[in-house]
This record gives C-alpha cells, structure tokens and sequence, in this order.
C-alpha cells in the first residue's frame, strides 16, 4: 500500500518541478548535496529527444512517470529507462546509479503490454483526444482562469479580444505594450454606472477549439476475446470510424495494435497484410487516416499553457457562470469504450489509502514532503468520489442498503452515504444538517493533532450538499470485533473501548486509547469529567458524551460520532439547561457568568431551532487569552496588596502561593494551584447525569461557558465592527465575511446581533457596507434552507424550471406564475415528448410574497431578525444598496447551481428574467477536511516574520523555500500556496526587480482565479497588484486591462459603495492618461471621505492625488484646495512637525509659485503653458512609489532614529526662534549647524496672491529636502535602501515582549519552542487576537505554571510598562518608529519606507515617500482563505 501511494504521489512530479523552475533554481535553506538536480538527455521510442531534469533522491519510477507527462512522450505508455544498454531497476535511487551524471543519455524502451496496461494507455489515448476546450472548466462547474485574456489582448474600447498568444511567452515579455494606450475604460465602469454586464465576467478563451480526431471509437462488437484468441494473445478488439468515414477494426495484443480483418458480419482477428504492429495506438490511427495525423499535429502545434492553467486542481472551485451555449459546448467524450465502467468494478478502500498516507515515515523533511503529498492525493481523490457517489446515489442510481425510507444508507464506490439521524432529537432536520458539519469539524480537529496523537485516527469523512439534500459521506471503516468473553487476559480486545455504551472494562489497549484520549484532551483544552452511565456507574470521559473510541481490526484506534466535541453555546438555548435552569433559579446562581443587563440589551439567551449550538474554537483560545490576562492581573494585584511583588515570589513566602490560588479561583481556572482554562464538551447536553460529587466542578464549567458566550456579544463582536471601521477588515461577499467573522470566533448565527450593533453605533453610515454584507448574508442563507425544503417535492424533469420558479421568486418583487392560458400548453408538449402524465407542478404555486414571508419567518428565527428585511428584494436594493446579481452570486454559490452566461434584466416584471434553459446545472458543494502543508507552512511563516522584522533578503529566501515546498505537495495549486506567491512578489518588487515580481504574481493570479474562484475577493486584490507590477516594467496598457478587470469584478460581487473601491479607482487615476484619470481619482476621494471621514489618511492622500492631477490639467486653485485639505488631515493626525505635513506644505507652496507664475504669463499676454517654474507633474518613479502606497505593497515608516529627531526638532525650534527675530522679509533656518536664507518669492496683487495669503498657512521653511537622497549622520540612503534603523530594534524588542506576555498568557509557556521546533515561528498579531491559525481548532495546552513561572510573568509585565513608555514617548515626538506588521492571509507587505523627494521634477511625490503610521495602513480586504468549507 504504502508503495502504492508513493507512486501516486510522484505521479506529477514532472510538473511540479517545473513549476519551481519560476521561483528559484535553488531551495533557501537546502544544499546541493541534500537535493541534488541536474539535466539528462532522453531519447528513443520514436519520440524527439528532450532534455529533463531530475533529481538525485527521485526513483526511476519518479523518472519515468516524469518523463510520460511530458508533452513530447504523451500519450505513450508502458515504457521504461535504459542507461548504457542495461534497464533500470524502477525501485532504484538514479543517485546510487554511478554512471548516471549530468548530460548523460537515458532510453526509452517499450515495454509488453498486460491487459490492465494495455487499457491504461487507452485511457491516456482518450485524454489526448479529449484535449481541453476553451469552456470544458465551465462545463464541468470549475472556475477558469481568464488571466491569459487579459495578457493578449489588443484592442481599442477595453472589449475582450484575444489573439491567441500563450501565457507562457507573455511571461517573458516585459517591454512597453503598445496596445490601448489611448483606450479609454467602457462605459459600464465608469464611476457611477448603474450596469452591471455578466458577459464581460468571462470573456472569450484565447485557446483556440479542439479539433476533431474521429468520428468514433467504441469497443467492438467481438469484444471480448474468446477462449482460443485469449490465449494468442488478443486483449481487446476496438472499431474506429475516422474522419474519412472509414471503419476499422483493431486489436490489442501485448506488442501493441494492429489492424485485423473483422466486419461487422464476420469475426476474422487475423492481421492484416499491411498493418504494422504499432506499441502507440495513435501511431497506427496516423497511419490509417491522414485527417487524423493533421489533426494531431494542429493539437501539439497548440501554444501550452502554464502547468497551473492545465493541471487539475485538488478540489472544484464552483462557477456559477457557466459557457453562454451549454448544447454547442458539448462535445463528443469518446467514451464508449467502456473504461470508465470498468475502472469502477473495483472500489478503492478509503480509509486504508488514508490510513496507510498517514502512516508514512516522518522521520526527514523528504519523508514529510512526501508524506503530505500523499495525504492530499488520497483526500483530493476522496473528495472527487463523493460528489460523484452523491450526484449518483441523489439520482437514484443506487438502491439503499439499509435504513428506513426517512434516513437511507448507501454503498457506492467504497463509500458509505447517509443523511445522518443523530441530530433528529435536537433538532428535526436541520439538527440532522448541523451533526453532520459538526462532525466533520471534529474530525478537521482531531486530525490536526501531531506527534504520538496521530496514533488517534479517524476515518476519511466529508459532507455534501446535492439537490437539497445533505449526505454525509465516510470511508468502510475496518473490521471490529465485539470483545469475547472466552478470551484471556493478553488476548487484544476489539470493538468499543471507550464510551459511554463500552461498559467497564480493562485491557491494555484500552489504557493506551485513554492515554492518548487525555493527551488529546490536553492539546484541544477539553476537561476530563465523569458521568453516570445507564447502569449507575460513572463513565470518565475525555471527549464529548457521544464519541466512541474503537479498536479496528488493523489494530488501530479510531474516533466515532464527534459531533459534540466543543463546548455547547450558552447564548442559544443549550441543550438541556432548561431543567438545570429552574434548580439554579432557586439556588439563586443562575445569573452567575452572565454581565449585568445582560438579558435586556442582548436578548440572550434566547431559544434556537436546534439544540447543538457550539462554540468555535478560536473563541475559546480568545477567551483563554483574555482569562490569562486577568489572572496575571490578579496575581499582581493579590501580591502588591501582601507586601508586593518582589516580595511575594521570594521562595518559601506563602503569600504568592496564596496570591495564585486566589487568582485561580478569581478567573474560574479549573485546578487551584496553576492556571489551566479547559472546557466540559457535556454541560447543558440533554439526558446527562453528573455524578453528585462534581457539582462544584459542573457549576464552574456553567460559568465559564456563560462567560464565554458572552464575550461574543461583549467582546468579539465590538471588536470586529471596530475593525470594519478602522478598515484593517474590508470584507467584499459572504464568503469573506464568514471568514473574518470566524477568525474572532463568531458563529453566523449572531449576524442579527452583528446587525443590531451595526445599527447602534454611531458610525453605522460608515459601517453600511458590512451592514449590506451581514443582511445579504442573512437572506441567502435563509433562502437556501427554504430552497433545500422546495426542492424535495420536484420530478426531476421539472427542476430547471422550479429552480428558475424560485430564482424569480426572490429577486423579481411580487412575482407570480405565468398566466394560466400559457403555462399548460407547454407542459402538455413536455408530457408529449414523455414527460409523462404525473409531471408535478406544485411547485409552481409558490409566490415572491410568500417567499418573502417564509424568509421573514426563517430570518426571525435562526438571528432574531423581525424588521429589516422587507417583503421584497426591492427593499433590499433601496434600504441596503444591495444589488440583486450579488444576490444571485451569493446564492448560486452556496446552492452549487450554475447559469447560463447571459444579460439578467431583474427589472422587468412581465416576463421572467430567468428561464429554464438558463440553469444549466446544479452541481455538489462538497465540505471536507483540510490536509497541512506542514512544512511548506512553516516555512511561510518563518518568512511572514522576516517581514515583519524587516529583513527582506531573508524573507524573500525563505519565501523561494516556502514555494518550492509548495510545489513539491500541492503543485502550487493551494490558497495558503497563492498567499505566498504574492508575498514574494511583493518582496521582490520591494528589493528592485520589477520584473520577477511580474513573473511570480503572474502565477499567484492564475491559482487563486482556480482554487479560489474567477471572481473571489481574493482574485480582485491579486489583479491590482499585479497591474502595478507590470506598470513598472512599462506596460501600461495591461495595467489598465488588470485593473479594468478587477474593477468589473469588484462592481459584480459587491458593487460601488466599498472601500476597496477607493483603492482601485485610484491606481487608475494614476495609470489612465490624465483626461480619463479625473473621474476616478474623484471618485476615489468621495469614496474614502464617506468610510474614513475628511481627517482619515486614506482621505488625505486621495486629496493629494487629486491635486496632483489638478496640477497637471493646469486648474491649480482646484488643486490648492485639495491640497490644503491634505495638509490639515496630516497635521491633525501627525501634528506640525511631523514629515508628513511639512512634505504637504512644501507641495502646497510648489502649487501656489507655480499659479503666482501662470498668472503673471497671462497678466503679460504670454502663453501659460511656457511660465517657467518646477514641474507639478510626478514623475514614473514617483507614480510607482504612490501606486505602491495606496494597494499596500508598501507601508511607509520612518527611517530617521529616535535621538536624531530629538535632536534635530531641538534645533528646528532654535531656528524657528532666531527666524522670528529677523525682519519679515527673510528668516534663517538652522538645521545640523547648517545656515539657509530661502528667497522670498514675490507674488503680484491679484486673485492668486490674495488666494495664497488667505490658505497658505504662515510658517517657517522647515529643513528641505532638496536632493534625491536623504542624508542621515553623513550617510545617504537610497529610497529602496531596506535598512532597520535602532528606533525600529527598540519597537521590535517592545512588540517581541508583548508577544511573549501573549504566549505566557495562552499557558503555552513552558513548552512553546518544543512545539513550534522552529525559532522562526512567530505567532502573527492577528493570531494573538484572535488565536487561531487559519481558523484552525487548534487550542493551545495549558503547562504546569509553578511560583517561579508566575514571578517571571508578572516581571515580564513590569518590564512590558516601562518598554511602553519609551514608544509612548516617540509617539508623542511625532516620530514613530515602525517596525512592518504583516498580517496572515491579507498578502501585506511592509518595510522601512524609502527617503523623501522634494526635487522640482518630483514635487509631487513626497507625500507618498514620507511616513503614513502604520496603523493607517492601505486599504486591506479579507481574502477568506478558510480553512476547510464547513459553514455555520
């Protein structure tokens, strides 16, 4: 087995090697000896020879596979590698082999076919045949990538046309593209446009069509052999019609095929006479049919693509626009050869694959690659077959095996499906629905777990929703055993070891199970608790009341029903706490744990349709952290009120061991001694009986959940609104709201209190994108329960048209059938083509009022939602801004229906906007566990630190390491993959190489246009970086093409009104030619005035981008406007002195000289375009620098040291003093012992000086920054000069200790580098918050924490105060010391900021080349790389 999936691991290792040919020759961090590669010659079989690299730990086997995906061997199969005469052994290392070195030779020899083989190469034939079309991705519900349309297309009005170039040479091509740079942006997005145009989502492909091979190809009417032919050697007898309407028919033997003499009358299987024996069966079609041999040629003649646009990737991306003519995209599979029938005769063993990957050796970083790409095999394969095992068993293409005709059991393809009955007595169906996805968040969980606890398994499970209908899908579990009672006492015990239903028991099997169940306990901060079996005696428990621990007959241990494995939701009714409730009432304890008014301003808790609310797992790490804070408080407290500190943590001093116990009791920590936050996944479970002796333990866990499920309201919630606000979250969709929602731990259940904290806070306007988002959220989520319900009660000959019914219903406003004299013809001709008489069509009553109503009602229910909503989709749009074809797009993408790519007028009320023909398909959504790239991640974070240190050489190093590793398990075809592409993009555009950054972000836009989705938010922030990156090599037209696409995608999902907007439309203002820039860099400012407020930085610079632009079209009163607007936000956020307001002073002043000179050409009757004076306009370098500020690949910081300013400011102060006491006409300036006297500029009585002296605000010349360089102690640095100053070492030894104080107060501190194993591993500040990585269930453990730990932590807090101080007292200078934060997921990339020009060519420039705070970053949006694809 384990050779098996070794082999299927290196299946693609050909391509994943040259997809690391484009990051780096060389992994940072692995020597040459340790991952030898080199070049070898291959020749032989009749194929051209080519060279390959190899690598030295490869097998031949690895070679060969390697060999046959490349395009010269395909499809030739059955072949093997010969060096020096001798045939390889394909078990053997090529660096053991001793003739093998670089440039020698290797052969292909072709090797006897077997009847397996022989149908091997058949199915490689009939991929050849079946070559990717144009709209074969949209066809099969797969997003495409459109990248290539963009990068080869020429033409004069921004409409998509393409001229048939290939990815691959426009990834070398970085010289000025002449195309379209006179073009101007279509109409429908110009700021304001209403259109909202779905056929220019997915332009026309640029691969052109596949051709045709032959008419048919089909297995013979022969088939199969007799007796007689078998033993001569006869495998399969195939008939081919070519082009040329010939019919043949062929043989397959084991030297290859040969034509034979049979007819359709007459079986004859000898050759014929002119029939060569070809091993390739294409060489013998070329032979026989000369339009075959033409069209072959025409397929390899076709431009390649990048592997990552070609290879298929591990899970399906949904699109929910499909090819405009689904009947005129089909083309003929070719399939009648029966091979796939015959590939499904023998069902793969599911969890003996996984199983047998995880069991894989870890022992070397080769062993783990390997490992996890094994893993991701099996899982992606798994993943594969159950929605093809649910779409045929939904079809009713299986009979059940067992269970009643409400919850059906089925067997398909080694997959056991089942809807699942153990939510049905906490919640009818949808607690059926909601046992189902929490059972595959335990699963995710318990498999995260490294070390001795993958000695746990579980068996490969995923949930899939098809059609309405939800199954859960598992692999055959092993064999078990019930235990026998004549076995002796060393007899291994099979079945259930551990449960509640395991009855006492003992054996050493299951004293292992219970050791590796506590140590599990331990890592997931679950609580070790007893309850009263059926039999009245008590069960310990170290998992939920539900879970079974067995032991298979492979003699592994397994986990069952974990559903139950967080902790319940105290908020929401939980299950059973009602009984508990009335018992506390009168004990007068049942308010303890919730806030005071805490009923009466929240309204919880309230009652749920379901009983198995549950927490998620990064609420519980933030609560952890948040107790762990207070317990160092309140041992600090405790201590100082005893004598202090210093003298309480003296050894044998009672007093700190008292302080301790009495902040363990203070915060609920569940031992008196230490501080250890677990949590008991069986309180407030129905049915549960605790024995009476853990009363105390059981009312603490009561608290604690309490208290947990109210920081989602106290806490969590506030936190997010304020984050929307800050604008560090910018979600665009649904998809990415859940995925920042879950990030702080919040369930979707709470967007209604997401809603009401949106509408009581005073900055709702400013918060009305996230309030579109949440109600958005709220009606599909709404509209898919009811959908699910509707679409029970179809035939399936009329589900086109019911789901088309029930589209209309919800986006058309009173919505009713067609009328009565229409619809029955047609459903009479649909019964006369065998629709048949009992076509039901009850569906067709259902109306947009009612709809309404039930959605009202569902709304009401599930998030406590009882106005708002309106009866109408109308209401939506009007009270909300919501648009109606992100309605549609939310809602096809969480149903898995897809439509026909057309114009939807939503409009029009007499007839439907959606018809039958326009749904094309409805596909399964598939929710599965997520398979780690351990290392690969690792790696990635150890980088995302570098930057976050500011050492960028080391980062960008380690970031060719991270995508090498990549590469190596996932053939870059992964989120976390593209979210290190584009960091190293971004890295390299930052060290000066415009144009690697160019290739890489390339790649980083085509994996997340496949992985994540053609229009996911993620893709929108990948086009505008990479239009920077290629506007720096010179191409500005596909600049304006990247991001015309990322502003029609971002107008599609969200629309207008969003602060990415802002960001979009002013990389236009700068990339478009001034007369079309205007619109969209005002825009942009009215944008970013409406989110942030006229004093927001982001607002600052959209005013100095729109007087930069104002300057250049010659209206500078305008432009003086705009930028003494810009000046007073920086001075109000920055202060008088800070660099940033003297660079927009200076700028002010430039604009003022230069109006004084225009007036007074035109006072003299001379031409204004000629007045003499500095040019406004910016120049490349400078347009680059602000292009890099505003999408956030740069994040200015000072470069100037702590001392320095102090001291320079001291002698700014002295100058401005000595300037006041000169004579008004001129003032000195001293600055480092250096004397200026600046001349006085005099300005004509007119407008202009009137304008000056009444805006121009009076102040002394601060230090220039005349020169292109900035002069430090004598040093110039240059503005990519990426140095970290000391300033910045004090704010990173600050910002390390508070990490420090972080990870003592997540209980990990004793064993935190034991567990990371790498030095580098920095936990990211958004993880710190909101303790998640991912959103990962990975809790951390709690370590023994004796005096001596806790006198260290609150040191550690004392030593925290005082660094406090020193940054507070830069803060107060004005002259912050930024180190760059780089938050997961967000692509960000910040780093010292590059020097100030003021020089008259670029006086335009300085704002963005001087210090922004890094807490007024650039426009960020959430990406939602989730894991995993549960939702709540």
């Amino acid at each position: 087995m384990k050779d098996k999936v070794k082999r299927g691991g290196a299946g693609d290792q050909g391509t994943s090697d040259t997809l690391t040919l484009t990051i780096g020759k060389t992994a940072a961090g692995m020597k040459e000896e340790e991952n030898p590669s080199f070049l070898v010659k291959i020749q032989g079989a009749g194929v051209e020879p080519f060279e390959l690299q190899v690598h030295g730990f490869w097998l031949v086997q690895e070679a060969v596979m390697a060999v046959l995906g490349r395009e010269e061997v395909f499809p030739r199969s059955s072949l093997s590698l010969a060096l020096s005469g001798m045939t390889l052994d394909p078990l053997t290392e090529l660096q053991s082999l001793k003739n093998l070195k670089p440039g020698a030779t290797l052969r292909l020899m072709e090797e006897p076919y077997s009847p397996r083989s022989a149908r091997v190469h058949l199915a490689r034939v009939l991929e050849l045949l079946r070559a990717v079309g144009p709209n074969d991705a949209l066809m099969e519900g797969r997003s495409p990538s459109l990248l290539d349309s963009l990068t080869h297309t020429h033409s004069t009005d921004s409409s998509v046309q393409t001229n048939g170039k290939s990815l691959k040479r426009s990834s070398s091509n970085t010289k000025t593209d002449p195309a379209n740079q006179d073009g101007a942006p279509p109409e429908y997005l110009l700021p304001g446009a209403a259109e909202r145009p779905l056929l220019a989502m997915l332009p026309h492909n640029t691969q052109p069509e596949v051709p045709s091979f032959l008419q048919d190809l089909s297995l013979s009417c022969w088939n199969p052999p007799p007796g007689h032919r078998k033993l001569q050697g006869d495998f399969l007898y195939i008939t081919v019609v070519t082009l040329e309407s010939r019919k043949y028919d062929i043989t397959s033997c084991p030297r290859g095929f040969f034509l034979n003499r049979s007819t359709v009358e007459v079986f004859d299987p000898r050759p014929t006479s002119s029939s060569p024996v070809s091993h390739c069966l294409t060489d013998l079609l070329s032979h026989i049919s000369p339009a075959f041999k033409q069209a072959l040629a025409t397929l390899r003649a076709r431009p390649q693509l990048p592997p990552v646009e070609m290879m298929l990737t591990p899970y399906r991306t949904l699109s929910w626009l499909g090819p405009p003519s689904a009947s005129h995209s089909h083309r003929n599979p070719l399939s009648r050869l029966g091979l796939d029938q015959h590939s499904g005769a023998q069902a793969p063993d599911w969890n003996e694959e996984l199983q047998a990957a995880r069991d894989l050796p870890q022992g070397s970083q080769e062993e783990r690659l390997q490992r996890d790409r094994a893993l991701l095999q099996v899982n992606s394969a798994f993943v594969w077959a159950v929605a093809q095992g649910a779409e045929t068993v939904i079809d009713g293409c299986v009979e059940p095996i067992s269970g009643g005709p409400d919850d059906p059991a089925f067997l398909w393809g080694g997959l056991f499906l089942s809807q699942g009955g153990a939510g049905m007595p906490l919640g009818g169906e949808r607690g059926r629905r909601v046992a189902q996805r929490l059972e595959l968040r335990g699963v995710q969980s318990y498999s995260d777990l490294e070390g001795v606890l993958q000695g746990l398994h579980t068996l490969p499970t995923a949930t899939v929703d098809y059609r309405g209908i939800r199954l859960s899908a598992q692999g055959l579990a092993p064999g078990l055993e019930g235990p026998e009672q004549d076995q002796g006492p060393s007899a291994p015990t099979r079945g259930i070891l551990y449960g509640v239903g395991a009855g006492p028991q003992e054996s050493p099997h299951r004293r292992c199970l219970l050791e590796l169940l506590a140590q599990a306990a331990k890592g997931l901060s679950l609580q070790r608790h007893a309850v009263v079996g059926p039999n009245g005696h008590q069960v310990p428990l170290f998992t939920a009341l539900d879970a079974q621990g067995l032991l298979g007959a492979d003699g592994r241990f397994y986990l069952l029903d974990l559903f139950r494995s967080l902790p319940a939701d105290a908020n929401y009714c939980p299950e059973g706490g009602r009984q508990r409730e009335e018992v506390e009432k009168k004990e007068g304890s049942w308010e303890e744990g919730w806030p005071e008014q805490y009923q009466s301003t929240s309204g919880l808790p309230r009652k749920f349709p379901h009983g198995l609310c549950r927490l998620r797992p990064e609420l519980l790490q933030a609560f952890i952290q948040d107790k762990q804070s207070q317990f160092t408080r309140r041992c600090k407290e405790r201590m100082e009120e005893n004598g202090g500190v210093e003298e309480c943590v003296k050894a044998g001093d009672h007093r700190g061991t008292d302080a301790v116990r009495g902040a363990c009791k203070d915060v609920g920590s569940v031992s008196d001694i230490i501080f250890e936050m677990r949590f008991n996944p069986s309180v407030f479970s129905p049915d549960v009986t605790f024995p009476k002796s853990d009363h105390e333990a059981v009312r603490l866990q009561e608290r604690l959940l309490r208290e947990a499920a109210a920081s989602i309201i106290t806490q969590q919630i506030p936190a997010i609104v304020e984050a929307c606000l800050q604008g560090s979250e910018m979600p665009l969709d649904g998809a990415t709201l859940k995925q920042a929602l879950h990030q702080k731990g919040i369930n979707l259940r709470y967007l209604g209190q997401l809603t009401k904290a949106i509408s009581q806070s005073e900055h709702k306007e400013r918060l009305r994108h996230i309030m579109r988002l949440a109600v958005g959220e709220i009606v599909v989520r709404s509209s898919r329960r009811i959908f699910n319900n509707f679409l029970q009660g179809v035939e399936v000959s009329s589900l086109c048209a019911a789901v088309s019914h029930f589209l209309c219903c919800l986006l058309v406003a009173h919505y009713s059938t067609a009328p009565t004299g229409e619809e029955p013809k047609k459903r009479s001709r649909r019964r006369g083509r065998g629709g048949g008489a009992s076509d039901s069509t009850a569906w067709s009553a259902l109306s947009g009022a009612e709809l309404w109503i039930l959605i009202g009602q569902d709304a009401a229910e599930t998030y406590d939602i009882t106005h708002g909503l309106g009866s109408t989709a109308d209401h939506l749009v009007e009270t909300y801004g919501l648009q109606k074809v992100s309605l549609l797009r939310e809602f096809c993408l969480k149903t898995g229906l897809q439509l026909r790519l057309r114009e939807y007028l939503f409009d029009n009320r007499t007839k439907a906007p959606i018809g039958p023909d326009d749904v094309l398909n409805i596909f399964p959504v598939v929710k599965h566990v997520t398979m780690t790239t351990h290392d690969a991640s690792r790696a990635f974070r150890a980088a995302q630190s570098s930057v976050q240190k500011g050492m960028m050489e080391q980062a960008y190093e380690r970031l060719k390491e991270a995508a090498y590793l990549f590469g190596r398990v996932c053939d870059d075809l992964n989120a976390e993959a593209c979210s290190c592409l584009s960091l190293m993009a971004r890295v390299a555009y930052l060290q000066g190489q415009p144009t690697e950054a160019r290739s890489v972000q390339l790649k980083a836009v085509v994996i997340s246009e496949r992985v994540l989705g053609f229009d996911h938010p993620n893709t929108i922030q990948q086009y505008a970086l990479l239009a920077v990156y290629v506007f720096a090599g010179g191409e500005s037209a596909l600049a304006q093409r990247c991001l015309f696409r990322a502003r029609l995608l971002m107008l599609t999902v969200h629309g207008e009104d969003h602060p990415y907007t802002a960001t979009l439309d002013s990389c236009l203002g700068l990339v478009l030619p001034s007369e079309q820039a205007g619109q969209f860099l005002q825009n942009a400012l009215k944008i970013n005035t409406s989110f942030f407020g006229p004093t927001h930085v982001h607002t600052a610079l959209s005013q100095h981008l729109l007087s930069q632009w104002m300057c250049g079209v010659g209206d500078y009163r305008s432009a003086m406007n705009h930028e003494k607007e810009a000046l007073s936000a920086f001075t109000s956020l920055y202060g008088e002195d800070h660099p940033q307001r003297r660079c927009s002073y200076e700028f002010l002043r430039s604009i003022t000289q230069q109006a004084v000179r225009v007036e007074r050409s035109l006072r003299q009757g001379g031409n204004p375009l000629t007045a003499e004076g500095q040019s406004l306009s910016p120049s490349a370098e400078t347009t680059l620098e602000q292009l890099a500020l505003v999408t956030g690949i740069r994040t200015p910081s000072h470069s100037d040291r702590l001392l320095e300013f102090k001291q320079k400011l001291m002698e700014q102060r002295e100058a401005e003093e000595a300037a006041n006491a000169k004579p008004d006409n001129t003032h000195t300036e001293t600055v480092n012992s250096e004397v200026k006297t600046p001349e006085r500029e005099e300005e004509e009585d007119g407008v202009v000086q009137e304008t000056t002296s009444e805006e121009l605000p009076e102040e002394v010349d601060p230090e220039k920054n005349t020169a292109d360089k900035q002069t430090v102690d004598g040093h110039q640095l240059e503005a990519n000069d990426w140095s970290v100053d000391v300033g910045s070492v004090v704010t990173s030894i600050v910002e390390g200790s508070a990490a420090e104080s972080k990870a003592v107060e997540s209980g990990a501190v004793v064993e935190s580098s034991e567990r990371d194993g790498d030095e580098d591993r920095a936990t990211p500040e958004s993880e710190q918050h909101t303790g998640t990585e991912d959103g990962e269930a990975n809790l951390m453990a709690t370590e023994e924490m004796q005096t001596e730990p806790v006198r260290d932590c609150i040191e550690g807090s004392q030593s925290l105060t005082q660094n406090g101080g020193l940054e507070s007292e830069g803060n107060q200078s004005d002259n912050d010391v930024e180190v760059a934060n780089e938050k997961p997921g967000s692509d960000k990339v910040s780093g010292v900021n590059g020097t100030p020009s003021t020089s008259n060519d670029q006086a335009s420039g300085g704002l963005c080349e001087q210090g922004l705070l890094d807490d007024h970053q650039p426009n960020k949006i959430n990406t939602g790389h989730s894991r995993g694809q549960d939702a709540s």
